[in-house]
C-alpha cells in the first residue's frame, strides 16, 4: 500500500508516532501483555489515529505483515533447519573450534565478527544472523559467559555490510538513485564498514555484552532425552562445515553478479541459463538447496535420513513466536509508513540550508526512527537528495560518501518499529527495555561510526 498524503501536520503525525511507541513499551514492558498481542493493537490503533481512512486499515497492517513475513519467514525457517543439522552433527562445534584454535579463546568475539564480515558481503543481514545462530550458540557453550559477548559483535558485522556495503539493496538503490558508481561504492564501502565495525560493532558489542546476560533458549539445543552429538555421530569435516555455510554466499552471489551485467547490457535478459542462475541465487532457494545439500553430506553414517524430519521439527518449533512478532512488528512499522509520517519528516527537512552529508544523514535518521526500515529510508532519502547532487556536479567519490552518510543515518536507532529488533530480541532471549539498552546503543554507535568516517573524508579528501 502506498504511502498516504499525511492527514495532519508534521507536528501532529510525529506526536502520534511517539504516543505510539510510548503506548507500546509500557504495553510489553509494564503490563506485560504479549509482544505479538501488543504490536497489532497499537498497530490498529495507531493506524486510525493517523488518519488512515478505516476501510484501508485492515490493508495497511497486513500490507506490512506480509511483507516482513515473506522476506523473514523462509529465511529464518531454512537457516535454523541448516543450524541444527550443523550442532546434531557436531559441525557447529567444529566450526566453533577451529575458529578458536586459529584466533585464541579471548578472541571468540573477534573471530565470530570477522566470520561475519567475511560471510555477510553477499548475504541479508536476517539470513546471515540465523545461519551464525548455531555457530553463536556453540562458542557460547564452550566458554560460558552471556551470549551478547559473542553475538552483539557477530550480529553488527551482518548489519554494517547490509547497510553500506553493495551488492545489498539498499546501498545499491541509493547509489544508482544519485547517479554513482556502483563499483566505487563497494570498493570504499568494503574499508568503510570494517573501520566502522571496529569502535561500533565490536569494542562496544563486547563491553555492552558483558554487562547484560540473557537467558535465551537455544533452538538447536539437543533435548535431555538426546544422546550427545559427540557420543552417536563423527562430527564432519571443517571443510564441509565451510562448504554449507558458504553454498548461499556463492549462489546469492552469483545472482549479484548476473543481475548487474544485466543491467550493464553485458548478458542479454533472455539468457535462460543467466535467468536459472538467477533464480538459485534468490535468497530463499538459495538456503533451501542449502538445506538439502546438508541433509545429503550430513546424513549419511550420522543418522538415517527418516530422522531429518524430526530433527527440523524440533528447530521449527521455537521459532514461531519470533516469525510472528517480527513480522508484527514490519506491521507496525508499515502503519507508519502508510500514515505517511515519513513523508512529512522528509519535506519538512530537505530544504533546510546545511552540508549536503549533515542533510542526508539526518534525513535518513529521522525517516529509519519513524518507519522502523532501513532500506526505506536508504531509497527515500537518496531520492530527496538526488536533484541536489545533481546540480551540485559532486564527483563519484563525494556520491559514495553521500550514500555511506544515508546508510548511517538508516542504521542508528533501531527500535520497536524495526522487524529486526524483534529478530535480535528474541533470538537471544532479550526483554525490549535490555534489546533498547543493547541493539539500539550497538546500531546507534555502528551507524555514527559510519558518518564519522564519511564526514571526515568528506571533509579532507578534496
Amino acid at each position: 500500500m502506498e504511502p498516504l498524503t499525511p492527514a495532519y501536520p508534521t507536528w501532529v503525525m510525529l506526536l502520534i508516532a511517539a504516543v505510539a511507541v510510548a503506548v507500546l513499551l509500557v504495553l510489553i514492558a509494564k503490563v506485560k501483555l504479549h509482544a505479538f498481542i501488543a504490536l497489532v493493537l497499537v498497530s490498529a490503533v495507531t493506524a486510525v489515529a493517523a488518519g488512515i481512512p478505516v476501510a484501508d486499515v485492515p490493508t495497511a497492517m497486513l500490507t506490512g505483515f506480509s511483507t516482513t513475513l515473506g522476506s523473514v519467514a523462509l529465511l529464518v525457517a531454512f537457516g535454523v533447519m541448516l543450524g541444527r543439522l550443523l550442532e546434531v552433527t557436531g559441525g557447529a562445534q567444529v566450526l566453533a573450534d577451529t575458529l578458536i584454535g586459529v584466533f585464541g579463546e579471548k578472541r571468540a568475539p573477534l573471530a565470530l565478527g570477522v566470520a561475519a564480515l567475511i560471510f555477510g558481503f553477499p548475504i541479508f543481514f536476517d539470513a546471515g544472523l540465523v545461519v551464525f545462530l548455531p555457530i553463536i550458540f556453540a562458542v557460547a557453550r564452550r566458554f560460558g559467559g552471556s551470549i551478547l559477548i559473542y553475538a552483539l559483535p557477530t550480529a553488527a558485522s551482518f548489519a554494517a555490510m547490509h547497510a553500506v556495503v553493495p551488492p545489498h539493496p539498499g546501498p545499491v538503490a541509493a547509489a544508482t538513485e544519485l547517479g554513482g558508481d556502483i563499483g566505487l561504492t563497494l570498493l570504499i564501502g568494503v574499508p568503510v564498514a570494517v573501520l566502522a565495525w571496529i569502535p561500533g560493532g565490536y569494542l562496544v558489542g563486547t563491553r555492552l555484552g558483558a554487562r547484560f546476560n540473557p537467558v535465551p533458549t537455544n533452538v538447536f539445543a539437543m533435548k535431555d532425552s538426546e544422546e550427545s552429538p559427540a557420543e552417536e555421530t563423527t562430527p564432519p569435516p571443517f571443510s564441509v562445515v565451510i562448504l554449507l555455510l558458504a553454498l548461499p554466499m556463492i549462489l546469492i552471489g552469483l545472482n549479484t553478479a548476473i543481475t548487474t551485467l544485466r543491467t550493464a547490457g553485458t548478458i542479454s535478459e533472455d539468457a535462460t541459463w543467466a535467468s536459472a542462475l538467477v533464480l538459485i541465487g534468490q535468497t530463499p532457494i538459495a538456503l533451501l538447496i542449502t538445506v538439502l545439500v546438508a541433509l545429503l553430506v550430513l546424513s549419511p553414517g550420522r543418522f538415517p535420513m527418516g530422522r531429518a524430519t524430526e530433527i527440523v521439527d524440533q528447530a521449527l518449533g521455537p521459532i514461531c513466536a519470533i516469525i510472528l512478532i517480527t513480522g508484527a512488528g514490519g506491521m507496525f512499522g508499515g502503519v507508519l509508513r502508510t500514515s505517511g509520517i515519513g513523508e512529512a519528516l522528509s519535506t519538512s527537512l530537505s530544504g533546510l540550508g546545511m552540508s549536503l552529508i549533515v542533510q542526508a544523514f539526518l534525513i535518513a535518521t529521522l525517516l529509519r526512527v519513524a518507519q522502523g526500515s532501513a532500506t526505506v529510508a536508504l531509497t527515500t532519502t537518496a531520492g530527496l537528495i538526488s536533484a541536489q547532487v545533481a546540480a551540485a556536479g559532486l564527483s563519484s567519490f563525494d556520491i559514495s560518501l553521500l550514500v555511506f552518510a544515508i546508510a548511517a543515518g538508516a542504521t542508528v536507532l533501531s527500535h520497536v518499529n524495526d522487524s529486526g529488533f524483534w529478530l535480535v530480541s528474541r533470538f537471544f532471549g532479550m526483554d525490549v527495555i535490555t534489546t533498547l539498552k543493547t541493539w539500539t546503543v550497538l546500531e546507534t554507535t555502528l551507524g555514527l561510526s559510519v558518518f564519522a568516517i564519511a564526514g571526515a573524508l568528506w571533509v579532507v579528501v578534496p
